[in-house]
Formats: structure tokens, sequence, C-alpha cells
């Protein structure tokens, strides 16, 4: 049996007896005003992060969400889009589709405003998506891509990228890891249904989200996900993973390279109202302005003494240059 099948059967263990601890979220569970999310879903939350941010979710957008879970980022979607399959929700476990559709029959009791049928749940595999080229607003997954093998992951990622319209958005949430890990943690199927051993670096991650072709890359959050440690796991370290969340714009690609966002900043401070670079940026005095990677070393470059360039939080939320 190879990983992939490893990783349907935990999940349709999932969905006949869920379990909490299987990865629940390090972030808090969105609150929106004549929003209430039924126990059963928050129960069945198998993600690291969050892929719901209101600013991407204007104008009723179209939305794909891939790995359906319980259903709780479909149901938070669909309280922005509220329209007849304004979200879609693929997913290859039958078991979870079902578990799904019974959640939402339970979240229209307790909101007023939801109907089912702001919903439609498809059959589906990541690597290939039963969805029309360029026609979605928004794409999301949370935990499910870092267990793919590199191959497969290449496959999904152009899979979201040939359905989002231009300029839409992918929003991910995934288990990041900057150690190495040995053979035997990433050989180990299971794990890597569980979400664990087949994380990767920030970097690599970022560069297979632009060898696809998204131009500009936001890195919006990064938080402690799991320590795996001698005592429980096949390894001789302590080996730290974070959950990080990404959005990824597909954007035309700038003839210099993707822009990428970690929460970078650039102050001037000089004696003048402004600094502008003459290539596009304009920093006003003492103001702040959020800066990608690439525009940050090219202003750093300059050497100037009235110029203080952050280093990266890995919390980005709009804004600045590009």
């Amino acid at each position: 049996m190879n990983y992939l099948e490893v990783t349907k059967d935990v999940y349709k263990e999932a969905a006949l007896t869920p379990d909490v601890g299987l990865c629940c979220t390090t972030t808090p569970i969105w609150q929106f005003p004549g929003l209430s999310i039924p126990t059963i879903m928050q129960e069945m939350n198998y993600g690291c992060g969050s892929t719901v941010h209101p600013r991407d979710l204007i104008n009723n957008p179209k939305i794909l969400y891939v790995g359906v879970g319980g259903g709780m980022e479909l149901l938070q979607f669909a309280y922005f889009s509220r329209q007849k399959e304004g979200v879609i929700g693929v997913d290859v476990v039958d078991e979870m589709l079902e578990a799904s559709r019974k959640n939402f029959k339970e979240a229209e009791e307790q909101n007023d405003w939801f109907q089912s049928e702001y919903v439609t749940l498809k059959k589906g595999d990541a690597l290939q998506l039963p969805v029309e080229d360029e026609s979605i607003d928004v794409a999301a997954q949370n935990c499910l891509f870092n267990i793919f093998k590199v191959e497969e992951l290449k496959k999904a990622l152009k899979e979201m990228y040939r359905v989002l319209k231009p300029h839409g958005r992918l929003v991910m949430s995934d288990p990041i890891c900057e150690q190495p890990m040995n053979d035997t943690l990433r050989a180990d199927e299971r794990l890597r249904a569980l979400c664990l051993s087949g994380s990767i670096p920030l970097n690599e991650y970022i560069k297979l989200l632009t060898d696809v072709g998204f131009g500009t890359i936001e890195v919006r959050a990064k938080r402690p996900y799991r320590l795996l440690s001698p005592e429980h796991y096949p390894t001789n370290e302590l080996i730290y993973i974070e959950s990080v969340e990404v959005c990824a714009i597909k954007d035309p690609m700038p003839s210099d390279g993707p822009c990428v966002f970690t929460g970078k900043t650039a102050i001037y401070f000089g004696n003048d109202d402004f600094f502008d670079d003459k290539k596009g940026h304009v920093l006003l005095q003492n103001q702040p302005l959020a800066v990608c990677d690439k525009t940050a070393a090219a202003l750093a470059e300059l050497n100037r003494k009235d110029l203080y360039i952050t280093g990266s939080t890995y919390h980005y939320d709009g804004g600045g240059c590009c």
C-alpha cells in the first residue's frame, strides 16, 4: 500500500470517528457575526492553520477548497459567498464527503443565513481536479499538500494554478520544517499521512509555488506546530515543525523574479520628507513600508545610512510595495 492509500485510510477513519488530536490547528477559529460553527465541525478541523481571510473574499468570489475535512472552512467561506454553488469542496474520501454533508445539515439548523446548496461537494483528486480552467477566484487547501511527495505536490500545485482566474489566489496552510529529516521519518507513510514527516523548508515550499508560475507570494503567518522527540519518533534529535499560512497570487511573473513578502519593512529616517528609489518605491519620512524580499535586498544594496530594513517577521498582511 503506497502513502496515498494510507492517507485515504487515515482520513476515512477520521471521518467515521472524529479524531480531535489528528491534526489540530494552532490558529484560533474565526468568529464572525451570525456564524455558528457546529461542534462536530470543530472536532473534525483537520488543519494546521486557517485559509479563510476576509480580504480575499470580496466581490462574491467563486471558491474552491480541496480536502473538505468536516466542512468547517467550507462553511466559513460560504459565510462570505452566500450564493448557490459559490463554494466547491473536493475530496477523494467518500466517507469525508458524506460526513460533511451531514454536518452542513446541522449548520443549517444553527445558522439562519446558511443553505447547504451554497456548497457543492465533488468526489475528486487534488492531482486531477474536477474543475474547469480559470473558473476559480480563491482556491484553498489546509494541511493536505504537505502529505504529497515532490512529484505529486508539483502536480497538485499545477492543478490549482490551472483552475484559478488571472490574479486569483491560492491560500494554503501547511507544516514546514527547516531541519533535515532522516530517511526513516520520510519513508514512514503513516507519519506522512498525519502531516508530520512530509514537512519541507519554507524556501523550498515557496520555490515550488513560483516554479508553477505564481508571481506574488505572501507569507501571512508562521506558528509553532509539533515537536518530534526521540522518545516518541524514530529520530536522534528534536525536530521542530511550524505551520505556515501562505497566499500565492496568479499575477504575471515579473521579469526580475517573483515578489515574495515575508514581513520585511523599509523605514526612511533622513532629513527629507520622502525617499524615492526611482524604481516605484516612495518611502515617507519615518513611515514603515512593507516591502517584498527582492525590494528589501535592492534597498539594502544602496548602503544608505538613512534607510533601515527589518528582518522577516513571516506575518505579512498586505499593502506596501509592488
